[in-house]
C-alpha cells in the first residue's frame, strides 16, 4: 500500500516538474497552479478507484477531466477579462494549438493557451497511474510524463530556461518510484529459500549486466550522430505556423496620407489621453523596409494578452489611452509607443517596434484601452549620443536600387563638418523645414523618383512642397545615406484630455536609433517659417559627361604602301565558293527571312489579340485598368511617357499635350488640318475610382463604364499613332515590348 503511494507521488512530482518546465514563457503563476491541479486530480482519481475493475477508471477520469477543464476556462477567462462561456471553450479547444504557437511571450494565461497543456497532463497523470500504480508497470509509467516533459521543453524553445533543478528533480522523482518499487514486500522475502535467493541476484546482476553493455554499445554507434544534429539553440516550433499578416493596404499605410488629408474632416476615432500635458503623436505603424520604391511594415506579429511587454524598457511615466474606432478601417491598431498593457480587445503585437494589430479588422464602435509608456528625449544626452554598428542595423540602413546622384550629393553636403550622428539628423531636420513647403493636396509618393522630385523638382511644377509623406521618406533616405538607422512611423497628432481624431491629424514622422532608443524627428516647417530657395544653398552637380573618342591617327604612308601578299584561293569550282558553303549561305537567309517575315506578321496580331482581351474580358475594374495601361503604354511607344510623379489627372493632361506632333509622312509646307486630340479624362477619373474605392461596390464602375473607358482609350491610341510618320508607325506596329509590360 506504501509502495503505490510512494509510486503515485513520484508521478505526480514527474508531472509537477513539467509543467515548471513549461511555465517561463508564461505570465504568472496561473499556468503551473492550473497544471499542478490537473496532475493532482488524474492521479488522484486513479488511485482512489485501484480497487475497482479496470475499466472503471476512464469514465470517472472522464468526468474529472470536464470539471478540470471548466474551472480551467473560468479561471483563466477572468483572470485574463475575456469571454469564458461555452461558444468561447469549443473556439478556444479548436484554436488552442495555432494561438499557442502564435502567442506572444510571456504567453498571458487565457483559455486558448492554458486548456491544451491542462487537458495534456490530465491525460497524462491518467495514462501513468493506471501503468504505474494499478498494473505495477513502474518504468513504463514513466512514459507519460518524460513526453509531457519534452514537449515543454520544446515549446519553450529558445524563449526561456527553466531552473538548473527542475530536470534534476524530474530524474529524482523517477529514481524514487523505482526504488520503492524494485524491493518486494518483506513478507515475500523471507519465505524465499538461499538457492532462490542466490538465483534471484544472478538474475538481477545479469540484467543490470546486459542493460549497461546495451546502454555502452548504444552510445557508441549512436551517440556521435546524435552529439551532431545538438544545436547551440533549441528549435523553434513557433517558425512552423505563420503569424498574422497585413494586406497591402496596411503594410504600407503611408500612401493613406494624401487620401486622408483630401478628405481631413473624416472622423477616424475617439481618443482620450491622461498621464501627460504634452502627449505623443498616436502611432499607428512601424515601417521598417524600403525596397526603393515602397516603405513597408515587415513586421512579425503575435498573439497577445493583455500585458503585451515583459519588463518595462522604459521608465518613462505611465500614459493612459481610452479609444473608440469611428471611420479607421484596417487591421493596425493605434496606440502611444511604447504599449505595455491593452484591454478591451485581443491583440497581436510586433515585439520589435511594439505596434499592434486587430486579427478581425477594426469596425465602427470598437472600444479599447492602451496604457503605454511615452519616451521623452533627454537632450544633452543626445548630443553625445551614438548610433550601432552597421552590422547590426543593416536593416534600416538599407537602401536598395541606385540611390539618384543629387540626393547623394545632398546627404554629403549635409554631412559636412558633422561627426555627432544627432547633429547630422538635425542636419537634415533644418535643410528640410527651411527650403520646403507642407501642403494637403500633394500626390503620393515616396519612391527614389518622387523623392529626388520633392528635392529639386521647380517649385512651378510641384516640387520642393509635399505631405509629412515626403517630408518623412526624405529624411529617411537622407539619414541612411548618412549612416543613421532609420524607420519612418505612422500616426496622429492628438492632444491631452478627449480628442476627436479626423483625417488631417494624421502625419508621418522619421525614427532614429540612438543608444538602443528610437528618437522622433520631426522636419516638416514651422507655420511661421519663410521658405528658403535650394539653389542658394546647395545646387546638385550635373552628371559628368563622357570624353569624345580619341581620333585614330592615319596610317603611314609606308603601312599604307605596304600591300599584302595575294593568296591562292584553294581549289575547287569555277567559280571559287564551296558548294556547301553557298548551300549554308542560303539555307540562313532562307531561314532569317522567314524569321523577319513571321516576326512582322505575328507581333502585330499579338499585340490585337492582347489589347482585345484585356479590354473585353475581366472585371470592370481589371478592365479599366487595362484601358488606362493601353494610355500609358501608347504614351511611351510614342516616345512621350508620363513622368512617374503625376497623378491620373495631371497624366490625362499630359496626354493631351502629348498628341500635338506634326505627322511626317506629309511634304513640307503642306498644312494638315486634324481634328482635336481624343480626351481620356473619363478614364482617368474611373481609374482614380478603382484605385481608392476599396472593394468592390454595388455603386462602383459597371460594365458600361469599362466599355466607355476602352473605347476612349483604344480612340486616343489610335489617333497618337496616326499622327506619327510612316516610319514611327511601322515602329510602332512592329514594337514587341508591350506584350511584356504590364
Amino acid at each position: 500500500m506504501v509502495r503505490r503511494l510512494l509510486v503515485a507521488v513520484a508521478l505526480l512530482g514527474m508531472l509537477v516538474m513539467a509543467a515548471f518546465a513549461l511555465s517561463p514563457i508564461y505570465h504568472g503563476p496561473l499556468l503551473l497552479q492550473l497544471m499542478a491541479g490537473a496532475a493532482a486530480g488524474s492521479v488522484g482519481i486513479s488511485v482512489a478507484a485501484r480497487g475497482l475493475p479496470g475499466w472503471s477508471a476512464a469514465p470517472l477520469s472522464v468526468l474529472g477531466l470536464a470539471g478540470v477543464v471548466v474551472l480551467a476556462m473560468r479561471v483563466s477567462a477572468a483572470a485574463a477579462g475575456v469571454d469564458g462561456s461555452v461558444p468561447a471553450m469549443r473556439e478556444a479547444l479548436r484554436n488552442s494549438i495555432p494561438r499557442l504557437l502564435l502567442a506572444l511571450i510571456p504567453i498571458e494565461p487565457q483559455p486558448d493557451t492554458v486548456l491544451l497543456p491542462v487537458i495534456l497532463t490530465w491525460l497524462a497523470g491518467l495514462a501513468a497511474a493506471e501503468l504505474g500504480v494499478r498494473y505495477h508497470r513502474v518504468l513504463l509509467s514513466y512514459a507519460p510524463p518524460t513526453v509531457l516533459f519534452g514537449g515543454a521543453l520544446y515549446l519553450v524553445g529558445p524563449n526561456g530556461r527553466s531552473a538548473s533543478w527542475v530536470p534534476l528533480a524530474f530524474a529524482g522523482f523517477a529514481a524514487l518510484g523505482l526504488v520503492v518499487s524494485n524491493r518486494p514486500p518483506p513478507a515475500e522475502e523471507d519465505r524465499l529459500t538461499d538457492g532462490q535467493r542466490r538465483t534471484l541476484r544472478l538474475r538481477v546482476g545479469t540484467g543490470a549486466a546486459v542493460g549497461l553493455a546495451a546502454i555502452v554499445a548504444l552510445s557508441q554507434l549512436l551517440g556521435p550522430s546524435v552529439a551532431a544534429k545538438v544545436g547551440t539553440s533549441p528549435a523553434e516550433p513557433r517558425n512552423m505556423v505563420t503569424p498574422p499578416q497585413l494586406d497591402s493596404l496596411d503594410e504600407s499605410p503611408l500612401v493613406r496620407l494624401s487620401g486622408w488629408a483630401l478628405n481631413h474632416d473624416q472622423h477616424l476615432f475617439d481618443v482620450e489621453v491622461t498621464g501627460t500635458d504634452a502627449p505623443p503623436p498616436v502611432r499607428l505603424a512601424v515601417l521598417n523596409d524600403y525596397d526603393g520604391v515602397t516603405w513597408r511594415v515587415g513586421a512579425t506579429y503575435r498573439n497577445a494578452g493583455r500585458v503585451v511587454a515583459g519588463k518595462p524598457v522604459l521608465t518613462d511615466p505611465q500614459v493612459r489611452q481610452v479609444f473608440r474606432i469611428a471611420d479607421l478601417d484596417g487591421r493596425l491598431l493605434p496606440g502611444i509607443a511604447t504599449p505595455e498593457e491593452v484591454n478591451g480587445v485581443r491583440v497581436a503585437v510586433d515585439t520589435t517596434d511594439g505596434t499592434m494589430i486587430l486579427s478581425d479588422g477594426l469596425r465602427p464602435g470598437v472600444e479599447y484601452s492602451v496604457v503605454s509608456r511615452a519616451h521623452r528625449p533627454d537632450e544633452n544626452a543626445m548630443q553625445v549620443a551614438d548610433v550601432p554598428n552597421s552590422d547590426a542595423v543593416g536593416r534600416y540602413l538599407a537602401l536598395p536600387g541606385k540611390v539618384p546622384d543629387s540626393i547623394a550629393q545632398l546627404a554629403q553636403h549635409l554631412g559636412e563638418g558633422v561627426s555627432s550622428p544627432y547633429q547630422k539628423a538635425f542636419a537634415i531636420v533644418g535643410w528640410l523645414s527651411e527650403h520646403y513647403k507642407v501642403v494637403g493636396d500633394a500626390p503620393s509618393g515616396h519612391a527614389y523618383p518622387n523623392v529626388e522630385y520633392f528635392l529639386f523638382g521647380p517649385k512651378q511644377a510641384g516640387g520642393q512642397k509635399g505631405t509629412s509623406e515626403q517630408f518623412a521618406a526624405a529624411f529617411a533616405v537622407l539619414a541612411r545615406l548618412m549612416g543613421l538607422p532609420t524607420r519612418l512611423a505612422v500616426g496622429f497628432r492628438v492632444d491631452a484630455g478627449r480628442n476627436e481624431v479626423h483625417g488631417g491629424d494624421a502625419v508621418a514622422w522619421p525614427e532614429v536609433l540612438f543608444n538602443g532608443v528610437w528618437e522622433q524627428f520631426d522636419p516638416m516647417p514651422k507655420a511661421d517659417t519663410v521658405q528658403r530657395p535650394t539653389e542658394d544653398d546647395f545646387r546638385p552637380k550635373p552628371p559628368a559627361s563622357q570624353p569624345p573618342p580619341e581620333t585614330v591617327p592615319a596610317p603611314s604612308g609606308s603601312v599604307a604602301s605596304q600591300s599584302p601578299k595575294p593568296t591562292v584561293a584553294p581549289t575547287g569550282d569555277a567559280s571559287g565558293q564551296d558548294p556547301d558553303t553557298v548551300a549554308t549561305v542560303a539555307v540562313s537567309s532562307g531561314a532569317l527571312l522567314v524569321a523577319v517575315l513571321a516576326f512582322a506578321a505575328v507581333v502585330p496580331l499579338a499585340k490585337r489579340s492582347r489589347r482585345r482581351r484585356r479590354l473585353a474580358q475581366g472585371t470592370p475594374a481589371q478592365r479599366i485598368d487595362a484601358a488606362w495601361a493601353e494610355v500609358l503604354t501608347g504614351l511611351r511607344l510614342a516616345g512621350r511617357p508620363a513622368p512617374p510623379h503625376l497623378t491620373a489627372s495631371e497624366v490625362a493632361h499630359f496626354a493631351a499635350t502629348a498628341a500635338t506632333g506634326r505627322a511626317h509622312s506629309k511634304p513640307r509646307g503642306v498644312a494638315t488640318i486634324r481634328s482635336a486630340t481624343p480626351p481620356v479624362d473619363d478614364v482617368a477619373a474611373l481609374i482614380n475610382a478603382v484605385a481608392f474605392a476599396g472593394p468592390p461596390a454595388a455603386n462602383g464602375p459597371g460594365d458600361e463604364h469599362a466599355t466607355r473607358a476602352a473605347v476612349q482609350a483604344v480612340a486616343y491610341v489610335d489617333e497618337l499613332r496616326a499622327r506619327r510618320g510612316f516610319w514611327r508607325r511601322l515602329k510602332w506596329n512592329l514594337d514587341p515590348r508591350p506584350l511584356f509590360w504590364k
